[in-house]
């Protein structure tokens, strides 16, 4: 049985696209490697676990699953060898995976610095590294004509001061904001940086800093990744690659 949008749909607009989904195997991130792969673009993911990497492969004919820790140092070369190698080249970047820090969640004079230091690499780190690594590549792609973008999944989190999520909190304000800074410096080259919070979802990271929720409240990771590829798309359609109209803009993801 295969999983994600239908191929015959219609929904072909960004057929060619090249894209990279870090943590690729659950929630908002197996979701978009449904949605970016049902859309016609040539998919990547990576993720730590290697019997969930090959579980993908399997359901999703076609994506490449690569498995690799965004917080290791040492994991950050061998994966951007790897994505190039896959796609023979890159377009979009999707830096999704995370780390909440303490769980249960703590305060933050509870926190075990080991517990910061983790979602520090995870959240901020890893995708700066990661970032660095491809941007050769996303160079490449807008000097050819092809778009290039950075998405950086972000959290209300990272301007709300919520009690028990310092970690996460932090390290999400921290992405947000070097996403910023990226996008000023590198807007000029044609490689564009979005911050994108997708709301609060049905996912396995969420069980785990709420476990009580009312999942039926919650939005479901289908339902944020077909915001965001349409975000995308508009993104792209405007650094000239064609892709579908959104009423979303980068502007306002990066407010």
């Amino acid at each position: 049985m295969k999983i994600g949008s239908d191929a015959g749909n219609g929904l072909r607009e960004l057929a060619g696209v090249r894209a990279v989904v870090t943590g690729g195997t659950s929630g908002l991130g197996l979701a978009l490697v449904e949605e970016l792969a049902g859309r016609g673009c040539g998919v990547a993911f990576v993720a730590r676990g290697r019997a969930g990497v090959e579980r993908v492969v399997r359901e999703r004919a076609g994506v490449h699953g690569i498995v690799g820790d965004v917080a290791s140092k040492e994991d950050i070369h061998p994966i951007a060898v790897q994505v190039l190698g896959e796609l023979g080249g890159l377009d979009v970047l999707i830096n999704n995976a995370s780390d909440l820090g303490p769980a249960p969640l703590e305060f933050l004079a509870d926190t075990e610095c080991e517990d910061m230091e983790r979602a520090l690499a995870t959240n901020v780190t890893g995708p700066f590294r990661l970032t660095k690594a491809l941007l050769g590549a996303l160079a490449r792609a807008a000097r050819e004509g092809r778009g290039a973008l950075v998405v950086n999944i972000s959290s209300d989190a990272a301007v709300a001061p919520y009690p028990r999520w310092g970690a996460y909190g932090a390290s999400k304000a921290a992405l947000h904001h070097m996403t910023r800074i990226w996008d000023a410096e590198l807007a000029a080259e044609g490689v564009r940086f979005i911050s994108f919070d997708p709301g609060d979802m049905d996912t396995p990271l969420h069980a785990l800093a709420v476990p009580d929720a009312d999942r039926a409240a919650l939005k479901r990771p289908s339902e944020a990744a077909r915001e965001l590829v349409d975000l995308i798309a508009s993104v792209l359609r405007r650094q000239g690659k064609p892709a579908a109209e959104s009423s979303s803009s980068a502007a306002e993801a990066n407010q």
